[in-house]
């Protein structure tokens, strides 16, 4: 294998300890995303089992719109606004719009803005000391959480995005 530390969670240069935890944990998520994705084609990207359903494309967007939707949430301390749905959709909410809308695309293509997503999150979690992970506040349904746990949702939200990718690719190869 290309990356003898993909199963290590460790300290990583320029991040605080906790954010090395949890950038390793981001880290081995995308790469076993990208390990699925990257040899799919434009028709591939574009697959949809039914007039219902969602394209591993689609999905990907949903990705790179879930990671930017935290970094506003985040990063800016704000909800997101009517303007930023209008920026981050049709990756956001899917749906009829995002399969007109998302389609077409090469490989490339995302994994070019999955990569500069990436790295815009993980440039600002090096100017964040450890203790901004642990700031609690209320959140889904005025429930109690923490930046830790925003952030581990974007990327179990991933992890259950290339779980489907994974069902599309067998349905595709049916």
């Amino acid at each position: 294998m290309e990356n003898t530390t993909m199963f290590i969670i460790d300290k990583k240069e320029g991040l605080s300890l906790e954010f090395s935890k949890l950038v390793s944990m981001m880290e081995y998520s995308r790469k076993t995303t990208i390990q699925e994705i990257e040899n799919l084609t434009v028709e591939e990207l574009d697959f949809l089992y039914d007039e219902e359903s969602n394209s591993i494309g689609m999905l990907l967007a949903h990705m790179i719109s879930v990671e930017q939707t935290y970094q506003i949430i985040t990063f800016e301390n704000r909800e997101i606004t009517e303007e930023d749905i209008g920026t981050l959709n049709p990756g956001l909410e899917l749906g009829s719009n995002a399969r007109e809308q998302i389609r077409g695309n090469r490989i490339d293509f995302y994994l070019e803005q999955l990569a500069e997503t990436r790295y815009k999150t993980v440039e600002t979690f090096k100017t964040l000391p450890d203790e901004w992970l642990f700031e609690r506040m209320p959140f889904w349904d005025g429930l109690l959480t923490n930046n830790y746990f925003k952030w581990f949702h974007v990327f179990e939200d991933e992890l259950n995005h290339r779980g489907q990718i994974r069902i599309i690719k067998k349905m595709i190869n049916k």
